[in-house]
């Protein structure tokens, strides 16, 4: 019973495109559906997703990384740096959503971006180049640094600061924008220090499924 339950709560990529109608009928959507076919193949090989939440793909990875589509709109030509991609997260989903920018997903582990070379070709996503290369080696500048949680706010701030143009070219300032969660987050930002300037914006204002309900979007202003 219980397996059962949880096969029906299993999120499809039928689901993501309900929250972004935009994504269907065209390239995007199918490029979406190829996802979980071949993450599925490669994490077999290599084991860039626990085996229990590869079958939470599109709820846990994809819908979770497209959560910054619905907190900024990303101009044609602007530049994300994805910190600590992993498997591909949250850059891969954004870069199908995004066509017309550029994204540069960087990671200390070769064998994780061996998987996101390898799903970005076969569904043909050529907005994205991955670098095996440490933050603070990495000389490339971007509007945002976008990241999940692989480590604590004030060492992604760091991190993100030197990799964040002058530039701007969006309605709100280049910075960094990552998907955490918990109640660990006030603490975290408070030790941003007194003069940065962060937002918390939760996921469940845009996503009704559970999962969302204890997860943010925290920006800190470059």
């Amino acid at each position: 019973m219980e397996e059962n339950r949880q096969h029906e709560d299993t999120l499809t990529a039928e689901d993501v495109l309900r929250y972004f109608p935009e994504m269907a009928n065209g390239k995007a959507e199918e490029q979406l559906r190829d996802l979980e076919a071949l993450y599925l193949e490669w994490n077999a090989k290599i084991n860039v997703i626990s085996r229990k939440d590869i079958q939470n793909l599109y709820e846990r990875h994809v819908l979770h990384s497209l959560s910054i589509a619905k907190y900024v709109h990303f101009k044609p030509g602007a530049k994300i740096l994805d910190l600590g991609t992993g498997g591909g997260f949250p850059g891969v989903p954004l870069a199908i959503y995004y066509p017309e920018v550029e994204f540069l997903l960087i990671d200390g582990r070769k064998k994780k971006l061996t998987v996101v070379d390898e799903v970005a070709t076969a569904i043909g996503l050529t907005n994205i180049k991955t670098l095996h290369i440490r933050a603070e080696e990495c000389k490339y500048k971007a509007d945002f640094v976008v990241s999940r949680a692989v480590a604590p706010l004030a060492q992604l701030m760091e991190w993100a600061q030197p990799l964040l143009q002058d530039q701007q070219q969006h309605a709100l300032p280049n910075g960094l924008i990552c998907l955490k969660g918990g109640k660990q987050m006030k603490k975290e930002i408070k030790a941003l220090g007194p003069g940065a300037y962060a937002e918390r914006t939760p996921l469940n204002q845009y996503f009704s499924e559970a999962f969302f309900d204890e997860k943010e979007i925290i920006y800190v202003q470059g």
